[in-house]
Parts: structure tokens; C-alpha cells; sequence
């Protein structure tokens, strides 16, 4: 759950990015109530609503979506008081590079999907070294759960169909922490694998999430 790659966004919704990607305007321009004939900046993916989902979209493209906002008022404006024939830019591009968020704010595609992971990795380490069948059932049900209720909805989406692949090779494996925290990386390098990420090697998952290396950098 993290940046969106380009390649996922469509037409339809703005953006499809894979599981793990406001202080209003003034004015009746803001994200939430923007002309809907304007181009979206590059990589803002829309909700189910057909506005702009914060939570699916990286802090440089909703950057870029506010930008616009409170660009389209003062260029109609300046358009409606001249004679001449200038154009002015429907949309910012997004900056490439990743933009710091404050603390005090919303979070992003990319934060959001880095604070779930550290969530899902440390469920992971500290899940039971034999899980009996309730556990297994309780786990198995929060997935499905958080599958479903993840705040970027098209992410939700596509963890949901994921696991649920005909061949059921991505379902869940909750027989115990060594391979529930297996399956837990394998699910991580799938987002790294689309989005052109280095994959972790997941025979240290259990040094990465609950011992910590050997060398003893994390004591």
C-alpha cells in the first residue's frame, strides 16, 4: 500500500492503484468541488463518488489538484477581462519527487499504505507459533474486514481480489507465524513487484519484524 504507479491509473476513476496508494480551498473551487470538465492532474484518483479521494492519492498530486483549484477561478477572471487569445494551463503536472506531509495532516496514498504495512507485518510477528482454530478464524476475519474497510477504496479492492485469485494460491495461510508472516511478505512484494520496488527477501521477515537483525542494530 503505497505510491500509485502510473500505469494503474484509468479513466474511469481516476486512478487504480494496488493495495498497498485538505484544508478546503476558499471558494467554490476546492478539490471536492472542482469543474468537472477540468483534466485531473496527473496520478489524483477519484472516489467512488467521482471526487477526489485524499487517501488514494499522493500529497504531489493533491498538491497539484488544490494548485489547479485556485488557479481556474483567476483564470477565468483574467479571461473574461482581456481580449486576448492566451490559454492558460487546465492542470499542474505532479511534481515526481515525493513531498513531506506535516504531522498534523491527512495522510496520503503512500503514508497511509506505510503505516498499514507496519501494522500488518507486526500482526504478523506477534501471531501465535501455532494458531488453534479460533485464532485462525479471528485473523481470517479481520482480513477480510480490513479488505474491505481500507480507506482507499480502489486498494481495498485490489487486495480483496488478490486474495481471492481462482487459483487460491493468495489465500491467507494462518496455520501459524511462520507462515502467515510469509504470506504477509509475499502480499508485500506483490505491491513492490507493480510498482518496480526492490522485493524483500522474505527469509528475514522474522529479523525484520519481530527479532531484529543479528547484527544488533535494532537492541
Amino acid at each position: 500500500m503505497a505510491e500509485v504507479p502510473q500505469e494503474q491509473i484509468n479513466s474511469q476513476h481516476g486512478g487504480k492503484p494496488h493495495f498497498f496508494n485538505q484544508t478546503p480551498v476558499s471558494g467554490s473551487s476546492g478539490p471536492q468541488e472542482r469543474d468537472a470538465k477540468a483534466p485531473l492532474p496527473k496520478g489524483v484518483v477519484l472516489d467512488k463518488d467521482g471526487k477526489p479521494c485524499r487517501t488514494c492519492t499522493s500529497m504531489s498530486s493533491w498538491r497539484a489538484l488544490t494548485k489547479q483549484a485556485r488557479a481556474e477561478p483567476a483564470a477565468s477572471s483574467t479571461s473574461s477581462s482581456t481580449s486576448t487569445a492566451s490559454t492558460v494551463p487546465l492542470a499542474a503536472p505532479a511534481t515526481p519527487s515525493s513531498s513531506s506531509i506535516p504531522a498534523d495532516c491527512p495522510p496520503d496514498v503512500e503514508e497511509l499504505g506505510r503505516s498499514t504495512w507496519t501494522l500488518l507485518h507486526s500482526m504478523a510477528a506477534t501471531y501465535p507459533e501455532k494458531a488453534d482454530t479460533k485464532q485462525q478464524e479471528d485473523m481470517g476475519g479481520f482480513l477480510k474486514l480490513f479488505a474491505k474497510l481500507y480507506p482507499c477504496w480502489v486498494c481495498a479492492d485490489d487486495f480483496q481480489s488478490w486474495m481471492a485469485h481462482p487459483s487460491g494460491r493468495n489465500k491467507p495461510k494462518l496455520g501459524g507465524r511462520s507462515e502467515f508472516g510469509w504470506w504477509m511478505c509475499e502480499a508485500h512484494n506483490e505491491v513492490n513487484r507493480k510498482l518496480g520496488k526492490k522485493e524483500f527477501d522474505c527469509r528475514f521477515w522474522e529479523e525484520r519484524w519481530r527479532t531484529g537483525w543479528k547484527d544488533g542494530r535494532c537492541d
